[in-house]
Formats: C-alpha cells, sequence, structure tokens
C-alpha cells in the first residue's frame, strides 16, 4: 500500500519547523507538517499576553544556521520571535508543506503496510512512513480546578488566549499564578489595573534582567559580520550552562555554584522590596533550580505599589463577584487572569494516542513503565517514531539546544537507514534501558534529588516524583552524543 508522505511531522513550532529543515537536507521533501492553530509558530503565535518576551537572551534563540542580527533587544519581544518564525518558514520553503486548523486526534503503526496512520479530527486519515511528534513541551494548558470558577460573572482570562479587545484600564484584576508566564505580565497589568491582587502559590527565584535595547550599530556589525554574533551567542549560552548544569545538574559537586544563584537572586530581591514580610513571603523555600528560574527588573517592585497585593493563603472558591481565600479573606474582581502554566504529564506526554507495535499505548505504558526515551527522541515498539518531546530530551534553557541536537540525531540516524538501504528503524529495547539507567544516575547528583525541592511544584518533576523532563547533561555532551551514538542502538529493517 502506498503511503502519502514520507514522514508527517506534528506541529508547526521550531521544533516542528527543525525537524523539516533536516529532513529536506537528507532527501525527504514529501513532507506534511499538521498544526491545530491558525498559523505557525507554536507558543510564539498562541501568546500575545501584555509583556511577553523570550526569557533568555535573544542571541541564544535562534538557529545557529540561521542567526537573526535584527533583534530589537537582549530580550526580545514575542511578536519578534513570532516573525522571526515567519521568516524561517519563507526561506526554507516550509509554508508550502503546513496545513493549519488540523487537530489530530492520534496516529498508529499499521504493521502490514510499515507505515504510520494519521487520524485527524472531522475523519480525515493519512499515512506516511515516518512520524514527527513536536507538539511542544508547553502546549496544553492547565486551568485550574477551583470550587465556583464557572459561576465568576466578569471575565476571565487564560494567558494562552489573549483578548486584546478587552480593556484592562481601571478594572479590578486578579491574577492567580506566580510562574515565568505571571513575572512579565504582572507589572503590565499592574499598569493599568486599578487593583491587582495576585494569587500565589508558590514564589519563583527572579534574577535581575540584562535588557536593553540593542543599537543599530551593533544590529548592522551583527549582519556584515556574522562571526561578532556567534560570539555574543557562545557568551550566552556559556552563562546558561553555568546556571543550569553546573548549578543544577553538577550540584553534587559544585553546590556553591547554585548557592551563588539563590543568593544572587536573594540580594534582587532585598534591593527591591523593603519590607521584611512582603519579603518573606516572595521569598522561595525551596532550592534554586527545582523550578525554572527566570528574568525581571520589575516584578518584584511591583508588588510594592499601594494598589497590588499579594495573597499567599489557597483559593477556598470564586463566586459571581470575586474570590475566597483559606484564611476568610474576599476580594470583588472584575477581570481573572490565569497565569497557571501547562499541563505536561496528564496529558502532554504524549499530547496525542500514540499507538505502537502490538497495539502499545504510548501514554499508557510512560506512565507504568517510567517515563523514558532514548537519547529523548526513540521509544522501544514505536518504529519509524520521532518523539521530539520526551523524557529526557530538554537541554541547556534554550529550546534552540534541544532543537539542534535532535537534528543531528535526525540526520545521522536516516543516513545511517539510507547507507543500509532501510526503511524501518526501531530503538532496541537493550539500548532505551542503558539509557534510561545512565540518565537517573546522572539526575541523582542533581538539584532535583539532592536539593530541597519538595514545595517546587515544578513542571521538571512528573506525578511520580522524578525529574525526567530535563537531560541532565551539557549541551556539548548532548550533541556530541547525538553525533556519534552507537548505530547497533537502532535495528533496520
Amino acid at each position: 500500500m502506498a503511503t502519502d508522505y514520507d514522514a508527517i511531522i506534528i506541529g508547526a513550532g521550531f521544533g516542528g519547523m527543525g525537524a523539516a529543515i533536516q529532513l529536506n537536507r537528507l532527501g525527504h521533501h514529501n513532507l506534511l507538517i499538521l498544526e491545530r492553530e491558525s498559523d505557525l509558530g507554536g507558543t510564539w503565535h498562541v501568546n500575545r499576553y501584555p509583556g511577553l518576551a523570550v526569557d533568555i537572551p535573544s542571541s541564544t534563540y535562534s538557529y545557529s544556521f540561521e542567526p537573526n542580527p535584527y533583534w530589537s533587544r537582549l530580550f526580545a519581544p514575542g511578536s519578534e520571535l513570532k516573525n522571526y518564525a515567519d521568516h524561517v518558514a519563507e526561506k526554507y520553503g516550509l509554508r508550502r508543506l503546513m496545513r493549519f486548523d488540523t487537530v489530530v486526534d492520534g496516529a498508529s503503526w499499521d504493521e502490514d503496510n510499515a507505515h504510520w496512520t494519521v487520524r485527524c479530527r472531522g475523519g480525515a486519515q493519512l499515512t506516511a512512513k515516518y512520524l514527527v511528534t513536536a507538539t511542544g513541551f508547553l502546549s496544553q494548558p492547565k486551568v485550574p480546578d477551583i470550587d465556583g470558577i464557572d459561576t465568576f460573572a466578569g471575565k476571565i482570562i487564560h494567558t494562552t488566549d489573549w483578548d486584546d479587545t478587552y480593556d484592562l484600564t481601571g478594572k479590578r484584576a486578579a491574577i492567580i499564578g506566580t510562574g515565568a508566564t505571571a513575572v512579565q505580565l504582572i507589572p503590565e497589568v499592574a499598569e493599568k489595573a486599578a487593583e491587582l491582587t495576585v494569587y500565589q502559590r508558590t514564589p519563583i527565584w527572579v534574577s535581575p534582567k540584562p535588557d536593553a535595547t540593542i543599537p543599530a550599530l551593533v544590529q548592522k556589525t551583527f549582519a556584515a559580520l556574522p562571526l561578532t554574533q556567534r560570539i555574543v551567542r557562545l557568551i550566552g549560552t556559556s552563562i546558561l550552562e553555568m546556571m543550569m548544569v553546573s548549578g543544577v545538574l553538577h550540584y553534587k559537586q559544585l553546590p556553591l555554584v547554585n548557592k551563588l544563584g539563590e543568593l544572587w537572586c536573594r540580594a534582587h530581591l532585598s534591593r527591591q522590596v523593603r519590607d521584611r514580610e512582603l519579603r518573606r513571603k516572595l521569598t522561595p523555600d525551596y532550592s534554586f533550580g527545582c523550578k525554572r528560574p527566570t528574568f525581571s527588573n520589575d516584578y518584584y517592585r511591583t508588588f510594592t505599589k499601594d494598589h497590588v497585593s499579594l495573597q499567599t493563603s489557597s483559593i477556598e472558591s470564586v463566586d459571581a463577584e470575586g474570590i475566597r481565600t483559606a484564611d476568610g479573606t474576599r476580594r470583588d474582581i472584575d477581570v481573572l487572569v490565569l497565569a497557571t502554566g501547562f499541563n505536561l504529564w496528564d496529558v502532554n506526554f504524549p499530547a496525542i494516542e500514540i499507538i505502537g507495535r502490538g497495539g502499545r499505548n504510548l501514554g499508557t505504558w510512560w506512565r507504568e513503565n517510567r517515563f523514558q526515551a532514548y537519547e529523548g527522541i526513540a521509544v522501544p515498539e514505536f518504529p519509524n517514531f520521532v518523539s521530539l518531546n520526551s523524557p529526557y530530551s530538554y537541554s541547556g534553557l534554550s529550546y534552540f539546544t534541544t532543537i539542534e541536537s535532535q537534528m543531528r540525531h535526525i540526520d545521522r540516524l536516516f543516513t545511517a537507514m539510507q547507507d543500509r538501504e532501510a526503511t524501518v528503524f526501531e530503538v532496541t529495547h537493550h539500548a532505551n534501558d542503558d539509557f534510561l539507567e545512565r540518565m537517573t544516575a546522572k539526575v541523582g547528583n542533581s538539584v532535583f534529588a539532592l536539593g530541597q525541592c519538595a514545595t517546587a511544584n515544578s513542571y521538571y518533576f512528573n506525578q511520580h516524583g522524578e525529574a525526567t523532563l530535563l537531560r541532565p547533561s551539557s549541551t556539548l555532551s548532548t550533541y556530541r552524543q547525538a553525533s556519534s551514538f552507537p548505530l547497533d542502538d537502532y535495528d533496520y529493517a
């Protein structure tokens, strides 16, 4: 039975586009990229809340082979990331491969025909030799299960579905959540709202944000002399590596680096908040790195404003006009903003139903047998399947280090298939088990195992309390392994 496509890629964000670019380089041009949203860009298309920006230096947040010399700031605003995604799609001819407003319900391996069948909402079925899932780590919004929230008569806005037509000016606003998104959003809402109450479950480590406008002369220099931008990228990557690898993943060997990160954030908080009780509420009681830290110059300062209050008592209920907390406090509000993040481990691994060899359900298998994926990309009993959003796949702090390491893996794997004149690949159980054992051992040296993380409420941890999202190794090590993993870790047919 003939297949419709060489490969179907689910997701038109930076991960899906990177996979398509790599497959095109390898000679696979009959590709289809399915996207549930109305346009490409993933999180940078979906999110458009006030204050949206990349939360690491812009120089590190792009494909290394397609640098953007024209970022306007050291931390670029979200609109520029969307423009960059559009630029990449146009330059590499990807938009013609994309089908938007297409929700994928599931995919299953057809053993007899050695291809994948992808089921789209509405009944359409498509087939491909290879299946690539690039649905993103943060793609399934979390809506809090709060008693009475469906009875609220005012406006409810989730940060992933921002209503640009709603004017916050003069409103009594409430924001639930104090994660990285909320850190960007809260100062912006405070500028417009008459009253703002922030409901915090878990405080976040925040360090100063070395942000500034990038002068036109520097942009022109980057464009004329790409080496200068590569040097800046290397410096930025090195700083992120020191924070993530040295201070977090190598916590056992370098606890002082982790402590320095914590002290840096504490000093930032002390400079901006003089009130001792408010500082106490904003200070995490978990180790630096248990939850993703972030940057901001005005987040802490916002809570010192007269019309902004921080509520740390848990929310008991929501009624038609406001919110009541467990300590008996009640606030009337006009608008409720949900900065409550995403549901990774219940519905996002995987984001759709994936059925492999012998009817194995990937989501069920992961939850019953631990979350695992060889090199963060392949799973036994799932032939011709590349999962870009898998356990142990996220490397470093920039998503692009993850994407490019996976592109290297795809290059080595598919080249090996071409050399063998094979059309089917599947990672061996032995290779997968060995990788899982190595990753588990390395996590044992990290802050996730040795630090105080119990109160972090971090998405790094799955429902079993295991930190299986981040790959516990340096970016260089991950790149090296992606380009040199043993080819016999796969079976070919």
